[in-house]
């Protein structure tokens, strides 16, 4: 049974005119603490709790923290609605924790890569994993802005280049675009560790998988490229250092932010309501403001500041999605058969 919340002083006045009090059961979100809370404490919530009058009780935690607690609530779940980064939302789904959305109508307005098989999940916020570099680094040397994921083999990056471990989804993105790259993909990853381990792992300075270490290899200048995200990029940019985000020819990859709401619910429609509102054009710019989401829903409009880095409009196209209900299973492997081979 969920844990109830009231206001004592509501209550005991009610109680003293005699009347009985109909506590309407909080609203369960299991998102993102950080910035994330922040916003939509601030911002989000209260424009949703003022139009349905209903209180919200929000659970913070990673997406791995989110999905273990479905994991060990399975059968009598307190969360109505989780955000999860893609991959651990696919797995929530295909545990069976996520129900359709069935007749939702924002679905209608969002982007067809953010929408999932049967609608169980839809993506929410959108970030490109591609290439963030010092613009005037790259400019001091003559070099032209990386165009490839080839350019992580370029002798000239030797020394300051990061790429994220695996085990962050920014190094795995990298994985499977090395595998393309070479004739395979996620059913045929080899090529992807060879040309990772040949030709990648020789210019790598560090496998650093910290934001904050990150920012301050660039602000150093220890590095001048890297795999990294969008809105990681945006929010170093916003310090004044002189970063630049590309999109690698052969697409740069979609790491979403998708919602779902939680499989037994009792309260799937207003479930349903808080995730359309996720997706009203005005939370979706909230979302880009404050957290470097690209927006999700195509109606959107941003400014030209945040549309110049973030998947907007047509970058949408440029992205690519992988396929994790192929990797999912084959993670743990693959992330041994990295940490003997590619990161040692």
């Amino acid at each position: 049974m969920k844990r109830l919340t009231c206001h004592t002083v509501t209550l005991a006045g009610l109680m003293t005119l005699g009347l009985t009090p109909a506590l309407a059961e909080p609203l369960y979100i299991g998102a993102y603490g950080g910035s994330t809370e922040r916003a939509m404490k601030e911002e989000i919530i209260p424009a949703f709790r003022e139009q349905h009058d209903v209180e919200i009780v929000y659970v913070a935690g990673n997406s791995t923290d989110t999905l273990a607690r479905l994991q060990a609530q399975s059968g009598n779940q307190e969360l109505d609605v989780v955000l999860l980064d893609d991959g651990p939302m696919y797995q929530a789904v295909n545990l069976g924790f996520c129900a359709p959305m069935n007749g939702m109508g924002a679905l209608d307005e969002v982007y067809d890569i953010a929408r999932f098989p049967d609608d169980q999940a839809v993506g929410v916020g959108l970030v490109a994993t591609g290439f963030a570099y010092n613009a005037e680094l790259f400019e001091r040397n003559g070099w032209a802005p990386p165009s490839s994921w080839q350019d992580l083999a370029d002798e000239k990056f030797a020394g300051k280049l990061v790429v994220p471990s695996i085990s962050n989804t920014y190094g795995l993105h990298t994985l499977v675009m090395s595998a393309r790259l070479n004739g395979g993909g996620e059913s045929d990853i080899d090529p992807g560790f060879e040309f990772m381990q040949e030709q990648v792992a020789p210019n790598i300075l560090s496998f650093e998988p910290s934001a904050g270490k990150m920012s301050e290899l660039f602000q150093n200048e220890e590095i001048a490229l890297s795999v990294w995200g969008s809105g990681r990029l945006r929010a170093l940019a916003n310090t004044g250092f002189p970063g630049a985000f590309a999109y690698p020819e052969e697409g740069a990859v979609a790491l979403m932010v998708a919602a779902c709401t939680v499989e037994g619910s009792d309260r799937h429609e207003l479930a349903q309501a808080f995730i359309s509102h996720l997706l009203s054009p005005e939370t979706q710019q909230i979302l880009a403001d404050t957290q470097g989401w690209g927006p999700a829903q195509r109606n959107t409009e941003l400014p030209d500041e945040l549309a110049s880095i973030l998947p907007y409009g047509d970058k949408v196209d440029q992205l690519v999605a992988v396929d994790w209900d192929v990797i999912n299973p084959k993670r743990l492997e693959w992330t041994n058969r990295w940490n003997r081979r590619v990161e040692r």
